[in-house]
């Protein structure tokens, strides 16, 4: 890329027990960050790690001093760090990545400079899930002969797009927000997304901001982002206490902003698709 993203941007991670990762997740958002914009912070919550997360992480920020790392006390989950990581950034705009990398950003300046036409920018999984089980393909052939390919491209497995597939649909229909995706690479304001009120603490968190954004009036523009299979460490964001906590919280704020009109006056935003210099 010729020219850097003439903005500063906040790179927001969450890490627990990540120590197989951490190394190499800094190092690919630093070269990342370096080529594509003039200034940069990395802000790292380690959430409570029990193994040489935190250690590794502190090791890396002597070198680079654009890394921050805040570090709980105790295991608090998603939507928690999220909310922390949102609220210590110091740049113009910010985004988050997983420490697994599992999404392919590497198209990040490009995204950026969208931000000059749009005010959010929403990722959206395009990449076809190996479906080795199987047992599951034939759900796959029922999902697409539907005319809903894009949710079966969700994730590394045809099973794990099938609980992002429930989240979507329960998401999308009950808040009648028309995006493809809740759950990828989003880049904000930084003033903007500090601005909102949250109120859940698990992963409805992004798509929390995104409705409440496209409630206000914001312009989002959907892009391709692929899914990456993780090849280190374990995932911990789909265990079945963590999909309790926020399909809990999807049915309770539905009913606080739907059925009893808690959520304030309704300006619909716009939502650009299939942006063609991507697709």
């Amino acid at each position: 890329m010729k020219n850097k993203f003439d903005r500063s941007v906040s790179m927001l991670c969450w890490a627990f027990n990540e120590e197989e990762s951490i190394h190499e997740f800094l190092q690919k958002a630093e070269q990342l960050l370096e080529s594509v914009v003039v200034d940069y912070e990395i802000v790292l919550i380690d959430d409570g790690s029990n193994d040489k997360t935190y250690e590794i992480a502190s090791n890396y920020q002597k070198k680079n001093k654009r890394l921050i790392i805040f570090r709980n006390k105790q295991n608090r989950n998603i939507g928690f760090c999220c909310k922390k990581a949102i609220k210590k950034a110091s740049k113009e705009y910010l985004f988050w990545q997983t420490c697994d990398w599992s999404y392919d950003i590497a198209s990040l300046g490009q995204y950026l400079e969208l931000l000059k036409k749009y005010d959010i920018v929403q990722g959206v999984r395009i990449k076809p899930v190996d479906d080795k089980n199987k047992l599951l393909r034939p759900l796959k052939v029922v999902l697409q002969f539907f005319g809903i390919k894009h949710l079966t491209r969700r994730s590394d497995t045809v099973l794990k797009a099938l609980i992002s597939l429930a989240n979507y649909f329960l998401i999308r229909t009950l808040f009648r927000v028309p995006l493809d995706d809740f759950q990828n690479v989003t880049i904000y304001p930084t003033r903007w997304v500090q601005s909102i009120k949250y109120e859940t603490c698990s992963s409805f968190a992004n798509p929390e901001g995104l409705i409440k954004s496209y409630w206000s009036g914001k312009s989002i523009v959907e892009v391709p982002i692929n899914f990456i299979a993780r090849k280190k460490g374990v995932a911990t964001g789909s265990t079945p206490k963590m999909l309790f906590n926020a399909i809990k919280d999807i049915f309770t704020l539905y009913v606080k902003w739907i059925l009893l009109g808690k959520r304030g006056e309704i300006n619909k935003g716009k939502i650009v698709k299939n942006e063609n210099i991507f697709f």
